[in-house]
């Protein structure tokens, strides 16, 4: 039998539109984009709420240190490059560094993408120009294109659509990777076999020669290798476009409680988690688990008002606070905040984005990161935690699964010169393939000296 929502249930999830809104888009066509709202209302969920509500039980455990978080993806997808090579190498590359921090932190690794709906991107101005010429900011393949015409670049509700059915593939694809056994425990360290095989990466064969010898006592023990051939993965993004996220809020029929099936976790981005603003009061009122970026101007004052507001039943894994404050500035500011926030008893998990507060410009032009300020922010984090005897839940990382040349260092040494080779992002920089996994190895040896 379902249960039916409340009418004031259903009312609370309007009132946003009477709330001050930032990062929205100025549709041309007020009357295009409800036509595509009723459509979008009449689709069939992209998630559900039981697989949000098992999500938030294993966010509980990482918050308690009995799971870690490695969430990793696109900074911005888009609809062209949602191809299925594309898809399968970003899953690939999140459970390759799965497998190596699962063995390395001895924990469960809950694997979440950033996929399936990261379409929008806040932008610092609503306009761009260029000679002159002044058009919108390009806000992400939902709204608008990338390309700098007024017609690329007017924003176009039909874009809601192609956005949900891009989604609905990449989930189709990511379901079928991770329960085909596509995503089986034995395939993938043999991948990461092959990893450390490049000369370039011969610190980390240590590390995976163990790796390979938990397995081989693992079948000697008669291990059922047939249950690791599947695991779950998650889907989120950041929750910024309301006209999309509203639309695919649904009543669940357990319970009657309003979830947002567009993703299983959503998050509130640092430029939209204003107290009294349309983003936080929408989330408040969907069940799903929530992150919460968190930047170098935070305060502990805010994070407790945001738990306030946004989990005032202290539920265990409702919210996750993802921390961006730069590698300079992680060990002197993410101190006082954790500690307070700890003190105030009522849970939540920390995860590190040591990407978002690492950004730079290279000599040649090109906005970039570099390798070492990411893993040194990553050692910050870790290293505050640990001073506090808390927990720290997890990782929030722009990747690809490809060979791109965008982020500077690593082992392979990608210099100012080697950025142009293969520069692909439309907005952010991303660690390619093997950044990443060099990244996942390094962790291993933080949570070894800790």
């Amino acid at each position: 039998m379902s249960i039916e929502a409340d009418p004031t249930v259903l009312a609370g999830l309007e009132a946003w539109r009477d709330l001050p809104v930032t990062q929205q888009p100025a549709w041309p066509d007020r009357d295009a984009l409800a036509r595509v709202s009723d459509r979008l209302a009449g689709l069939p969920p992209l998630v559900f709420a039981g697989e949000a509500d098992a999500l938030r039980g294993q966010l509980a455990a990482a918050g308690r240190g009995e799971a870690f978080l490695l969430q990793g993806g696109d900074c911005a997808e888009t609809f062209a490059e949602s191809t299925a090579d594309n898809i399968r190498a970003k899953v690939m590359t999140v459970l390759q560094m799965a497998v190596v921090l699962t063995y390395g932190a001895s924990l469960p690794v809950i694997k979440m993408g950033r996929m399936a709906g990261q379409y929008a991107k806040p932008r610092s101005s609503d306009t761009e120009t260029r000679d002159g010429v002044t058009l919108p900011a390009f806000r992400g393949d939902i709204i608008n294109g990338f390309e700098f015409t007024p017609e690329a670049r007017t924003p176009d509700p039909q874009r809601l659509l192609d956005a949900y059915h891009t989604s609905a593939s990449t989930l189709n694809l990511i379901r079928a990777f991770t329960t085909g056994g596509f995503a089986s425990l034995l395939r993938v360290h043999e991948w990461n076999r092959g990893f450390t095989a490049n000369p370039a990466y011969a610190r980390y064969e240590e590390i995976a020669a163990e790796i390979d010898r938990a397995i081989r006592f693992m079948a000697a023990c008669g291990a059922d290798f047939d249950a690791l051939r599947t695991v779950d993965f998650y889907a989120s993004h950041e929750g910024l476009l309301l006209d999309y996220e509203r639309p695919l809020t649904r009543i669940d029929s357990r319970t009657g409680l309003p979830y947002d099936c567009s993703g299983h976790f959503l998050w509130i981005g640092e430029r939209t988690r204003q107290l009294d603003g349309a983003h936080v009061d929408y989330f408040s009122r969907v069940h799903n688990p929530l992150g919460i970026k968190l930047g170098p101007t935070s305060t502990a004052d805010d994070a407790l008002r945001l738990i306030d507001k946004l989990n005032p039943s202290a539920e265990p894994g409702r919210i996750t606070f993802i921390t961006r404050m730069g590698a300079g500035k992680i060990r002197d500011l993410l101190p006082s905040l954790v500690e307070k926030v700890t003190a105030d008893g009522r849970p939540v998990t920390w995860v590190c984005d040591p990407m978002h507060g690492n950004g730079i410009t290279s000599a040649s032009g090109y906005k970039t990161r570099r390798f070492s300020d990411v893993m040194d922010e990553v050692a910050g984090f870790f290293e505050v935690h640990r001073a506090l005897g808390t927990v720290p839940g997890g990782l929030h990382i722009e990747l690809t699964g490809d060979d791109v040349t965008e982020v500077l260092g690593g082992a392979e040494e990608i210099d100012d010169a080697g950025l142009a080779r293969r520069y692909e992002t439309l907005v952010d920089p991303r660690l390619n393939h093997q950044q990443s996994l060099e990244l996942a190895f390094q962790v291993v040896e933080l949570l070894r000296r800790s």
